[in-house]
């Protein structure tokens, strides 16, 4: 099934991220979408014996994330790198500057009517690259895009959140509630599974 667009663009700062459970601060709309693209890397390897291919495994990588928007807020951008704005309204951007891991979370339409959402669980962004051109006869946008590195939670490993709303079964107030939080199985949910 296809994907059409992309919209709602989302972060969350991840708070706690330890054996005794994982928080998320309230979810904030970063910009308009233009895009967002995402590397996963794995790593395979294959053992040999009598000749052949006797086994197989992979385990995940980092996934590289690549985000385009319409514009990056100086709010946001201070946020999402650990930089702060003083009282004039100036971002301070300091070698020390702490950036925090965040969650990201977006939708798309999908070719059937639906709609897929998606949050990426933990990750850092790093400086954005800027662009600045001068103007010519034709108009040419320069538009803000930021990198991050996202991984595997510590508590569960969990990496990556994804429903669609048409799939069998799918829980009405997840869709309802995916940008109010970061998407979270309650004690419930993971009773059922045992």
């Amino acid at each position: 099934m296809a994907v059409v667009g992309l919209k709602n663009l989302h972060y969350a700062k991840l708070t706690k991220d330890d054996d005794t459970g994982v928080t998320y601060g309230t979810p904030k709309k970063i910009a308009p979408a233009i895009s967002v693209q995402m590397n996963t890397n794995s790593n395979t390897a294959t053992l040999y014996a009598d000749d052949g291919p006797a086994a197989t495994d992979s385990a995940l990588g980092v996934t590289e994330v690549t985000i385009n928007t319409s514009d990056l807020p100086t709010a946001v951008e201070a946020d999402l790198l650990g930089h702060t704005i003083n009282e004039d309204g100036v971002m301070i951007e300091n070698s020390d500057d702490a950036t925090p891991y965040v969650a990201i979370g977006f939708s798309s339409i999908t070719s059937d009517g639906g709609e897929m959402f998606v949050w990426l669980l933990k990750g850092k962004f790093s400086v954005p690259q800027q662009n600045h051109q001068t103007k010519g006869e034709n108009i040419e946008y320069q538009t803000p895009t930021i990198v991050g590195q996202f991984l595997k939670r510590d508590f569960d490993g969990d990496w990556r959140y994804k429903v669609r709303s048409t799939d069998d079964g799918v829980n009405a107030a997840v869709i309802a509630n995916w940008f109010t939080e970061v998407y979270q199985e309650t004690d419930e949910q993971e009773t059922d599974e045992i």
